[in-house]
C-alpha cells in the first residue's frame, strides 16, 4: 500500500464553498432557515436570547413553579422563533410588523395564564371567553412557530391530530370517539399540564434547553476543535485511520452536541477529502460520515432530545437512560469500526499520514480539561452527589467554563483595556448564552406540537385504540407486534424529525408492546431507536443529504451506503423486546437492579449481540477477512439475524453457521484486494 501525507485539518479547505452551502442548506431543512440580522436588531434579539439562557440557568439551581416555568420557556420559544426565522425566504434577514406582533401575542398567553393564578387552572373544565380566546391564539401561534422551523409537515400532522379530536363521532369504528368542542380542548390544551405543556415541554424547559446551553460552551470553548484534532492525531497513520478518525471524532463531537446533521456536517468538512485520498468513493464516504452524525443521537453522556423525554415518560432518572444506552452504543460503534476494517480490505485503501502539529498525548496534555465536564455530568449524577440531571448539567457548564480559563486560547471571557465593555459583549461567555437558546428553539417548537398531539391521544384514548388494533393485526405475537412496530416508527420518521417521531408513536405505538409483556424501558427505546432512523430515510435523510453535499455524492445512493454502515447495529433494538434475556443489553434499565443483575446473562447476550452485528456487517459487506461469494454472505446474514433473535437455538445455529464461515475463509487461499461496489 503506498503512502499519502495530509496535513491535519487540511482537508478542509479542499471541499467547495458550494459543497459547505449544500450542506448548509441541509442544515436549515431541520433547523429552519435563521434570519441574519444586523444592527440594534441584531444586538436586541441576542439580548433577549442570552436572558432566555440566564433564566433557565437560573431554573436549574432554584425553585419555579412548573406550569410558570413551562409557560415562560413557551413564550421565550415563540418570540425568538418569529424573531430569527422568517414567514417566508422573501422576507429574511429582517423582522416584519407581524413578526413583532406574533411575538407580543405568544407572550400575552403566557402573561394571561400568570396573572390568572391557581384559578385559571381550576376553570379548565369550564374555560370563560377569554381562556378560549388566548387558548386558540397559542394553538396557532405553535402551529406557525412549527411551520417556520421545521417546515409544513409536522403543523399539517398536529392540525390532523386536532381535527380528530373534533370530528371523532364521524369516523369508522374502532376510530370512533366522542366529539369534543374547542372550549373542552382549549381547557385541555392550554389551562392542564397535559397537552402544550405537559412532558414534551417540561422536558424542553429542563433538560434540553440546559444541555444546548451546555453544548454551546463546549462549542465556544474550543472543545469540538479539540474533538477532531484528538481523534486525527491519535488515528492516523494505519490504513483503517481515515475511517477509525470519523468513528471516534463522529463519538466526541456528537456526545455533546446530539445532532447528527450538525455532527455530520462539522466533521465532513474536515474528514471527507481525507476519505477520498485513501479509497472512500463519493458515496461511501458520505454514507460512513452520517453514520458516525447518527451516532451522536444515540451516544451518552447527552444522546438526542428524545431521550431526555424517555426519562420523564417513564418517570425514571436520566441516568438510568444513559445507563441503558452503554451498551447499544457499544455496538453502535462496534458496527463502524468493522465496518471500517472491511472496507480497508474490501477497497485496497492506502496508508494516510498526518502531519500535525502535535501528537494527541501532547494534544490530550494541554486540553485534557475538555474532557473533564463531560464525565462530570455522569459523577455528579452519580453518589456521593446524587445531583439531578438538571443540577448536573448546570454544574458541568460552570466546569466548562472554569476551565477554559485554563488556556488563554480557550477563555469564554476576556477583558480588554481599550474596550471592555465590547470585549465582553463579543465573548465567546455571551455568544455561547446566546447560541444555547438559538439552538434549542426547532425542538422546543416540535415538543410544543408534540403537547397538543400528546394531549389529543389521551383526550380520545387513541393510544389505547391504536394499539389494539395492532395487535389484532399482529394475532398477539411479539415478533410481529415488533416489526409492525418497528415500520410505524420508521414511517411516522419518514416524515417528522427524531424527537416529534418518538413522542408520537411512545403514545400510539409502545403500549402494543407493553401489553405482550415488554418491560417498558424496553419498549420506550425500541421505539426511540427506530425514530433516530428519520435522520437516514429519505424524504428526510437529513444526514446523508447533507453528507452528499460536501462529497458530492448521489443523494440516495449515499442514503443507501449510510443504511449499510447502520443496519446491523439497529436490528440490535430486537433483543430488547423479544425475550426477557435481551434486556441485559439495557443493563437491567436501572441503576437501583444494577447490583442485582445477573452479569453472566449480560455478558452472554452483549457477546451474542456484538457477533450478530460482525456477522451482518460481514454480510452486507461481502468481506470478512477475505471476499465472501455469494453463499457465505447468506449464511453470515442469515447468523446475523438468528443471533440478534434472543433463543438458545437459533443462537446455537447462529454460531455454527459463522463457525462454518470463519472456517472456509481460514482455508481459503488469499486472494488480490480489487474494489468492489
Amino acid at each position: 500500500m503506498s503512502e499519502e501525507v495530509t496535513r491535519l485539518h487540511q482537508p478542509a479547505a479542499e471541499v467547495s464553498q458550494e459543497a459547505l452551502a449544500r450542506a448548509e442548506e441541509m442544515i436549515e431543512r431541520e433547523e429552519g432557515a435563521q434570519n441574519k440580522l444586523v444592527g440594534w436588531i441584531a444586538a436586541f434579539v441576542t439580548l433577549v436570547a442570552i436572558v432566555m439562557s440566564v433564566f433557565h440557568l437560573y431554573t436549574a439551581y432554584a425553585i419555579v413553579r412548573p406550569e410558570h416555568l413551562r409557560a415562560i420557556h413557551v413564550a421565550f420559544v415563540l418570540f425568538l422563533s418569529f424573531m430569527v426565522f422568517p414567514v417566508a425566504k422573501r422576507y429574511r434577514h429582517r423582522i416584519m410588523w407581524w413578526d413583532w406582533a406574533l411575538g407580543a401575542a405568544g407572550i400575552a398567553t403566557t402573561v394571561y395564564l400568570i396573572a390568572g393564578g391557581d384559578d385559571f387552572f381550576d376553570r379548565s373544565i369550564l374555560p370563560n371567553d377569554w381562556d378560549i380566546f388566548f387558548g386558540v391564539v397559542l394553538v396557532l401561534l405553535i402551529l406557525e412557530a412549527m411551520r417556520r422551523t421545521t417546515g409544513w409537515i409536522l403543523p399539517f400532522i398536529t392540525s390532523c391530530f386536532l381535527l380528530y379530536a373534533f370530528f371523532g363521532e364521524i369516523l369508522p369504528a374502532p376510530w370512533t370517539h366522542k366529539d369534543y368542542e374547542i372550549p373542552r380542548l382549549i381547557g385541555h390544551m392550554y389551562m392542564t399540564l397535559e397537552g402544550i405543556y405537559g412532558t414534551a415541554i417540561s422536558v424542553s424547559s429542563t433538560l434540553i434547553i440546559l444541555f444546548t446551553i451546555y453544548g454551546a460552551f463546549l462549542q465556544f470553548s474550543g472543545a469540538g476543535k479539540f474533538y477532531i484534532d484528538f481523534s486525527f492525531s491519535a488515528m492516523g497513520g494505519k490504513p483503517t485511520s481515515a475511517g477509525r478518525t470519523v468513528t471516534l471524532a463522529s463519538f466526541l463531537l456528537g456526545g455533546p452536541s446530539g445532532s447528527g446533521v450538525a455532527t455530520t456536517v462539522t466533521l465532513g468538512a474536515v474528514a471527507a477529502p481525507m476519505l477520498a485520498k485513501v479509497g472512500y468513493g463519493k458515496n461511501e464516504a458520505g454514507g460512513l460520515l452520517a453514520a458516525g452524525g447518527l451516532g451522536a443521537i444515540i451516544s451518552p453522556p447527552v444522546l438526542g432530545a428524545a431521550a431526555f423525554l424517555i426519562a420523564e415518560f417513564l418517570k425514571i432518572s436520566y441516568l438510568d437512560v444513559l445507563l441503558m444506552a452503554v451498551i447499544p452504543t457499544c455496538l453502535y460503534y462496534l458496527a463502524l469500526f468493522v465496518m471500517v476494517e472491511i472496507d480497508v480490505r474490501k477497497f485496497g485503501m492506502k496508508d494516510v499520514l498526518f502531519e500535525s502539529v502535535e501528537s494527541a498525548w501532547s494534544l490530550a496534555k494541554r486540553y485534557w480539561f475538555h474532557f473533564l465536564s463531560l464525565v462530570t455530568i455522569i459523577v455528579f449524577m452519580m453518589p456521593p452527589f446524587n445531583f439531578s440531571p438538571e443540577l448536573s448539567v448546570f454544574w458541568a457548564t460552570v466546569v466548562s467554563f472554569a476551565t477554559s480559563f485554563l488556556r488563554r486560547d480557550t477563555a469564554l471571557l476576556r477583558f480588554e483595556k481599550k474596550s471592555p465593555l465590547k470585549s465582553v459583549w463579543n465573548s465567546g461567555f455571551l455568544k455561547a448564552l446566546e447560541g444555547g437558546s438559538l439552538a434549542v428553539l426547532n425542538v422546543a417548537a416540535t415538543c410544543a406540537g408534540a403537547g397538543l398531539i400528546v394531549g389529543v391521544v389521551t383526550l380520545t384514548g387513541l393510544g389505547l385504540k391504536f394499539s389494539s388494533i395492532v395487535l389484532a393485526y399482529a394475532g398477539n405475537s411479539l415478533l410481529l407486534t415488533a416489526i409492525y412496530t418497528a415500520l410505524i416508527v420508521w414511517i411516522v420518521g419518514l416524515a417528522v424529525p427524531v424527537t416529534a417521531s418518538y413522542i408520537i408513536c411512545a403514545v400510539i405505538a409502545a403500549p402494543a408492546l407493553m401489553a405482550l409483556g415488554v418491560k417498558p424501558f424496553a419498549a420506550h427505546m425500541f421505539v426511540f431507536y427506530y425514530a433516530v432512523l428519520s435522520e437516514v430515510s429519505p424524504p428526510t435523510a437529513l444526514s446523508p443529504f447533507a453528507a452528499a453535499a460536501i462529497t458530492g455524492g448521489d443523494p440516495y445512493k449515499t442514503t443507501l451506503q449510510c443504511w449499510k454502515y447502520t443496519t446491523p447495529a439497529f436490528l440490535v433494538p430486537f433483543m430488547f423486546v423479544l425475550d426477557p434475556s435481551g434486556t441485559g443489553l439495557l443493563l437491567t434499565g436501572s441503576f437501583k437492579t444494577l447490583g442485582e443483575a445477573d452479569w453472566g446473562s449480560i455478558a452472554l447476550v452483549t457477546f451474542t449481540a456484538a457477533v450478530g452485528v460482525v456477522a451482518i456487517a460481514g454480510g452486507l459487506q461481502g468481506w470478512l477477512w477475505k471476499r465472501c461469494p455469494l453463499w457465505e454472505r447468506a449464511l453470515l446474514v442469515v447468523a446475523g439475524f438468528l443471533l440478534v433473535y434472543p433463543k438458545t437455538l437459533f443462537d446455537a445455529i447462529g454460531f455454527a453457521l459463522v463457525a462454518v464461515v470463519i472456517a472456509t475463509q481460514w482455508f481459503r487461499k488469499p486472494e488480490a484486494s480489487t474494489r468492489t461496489s
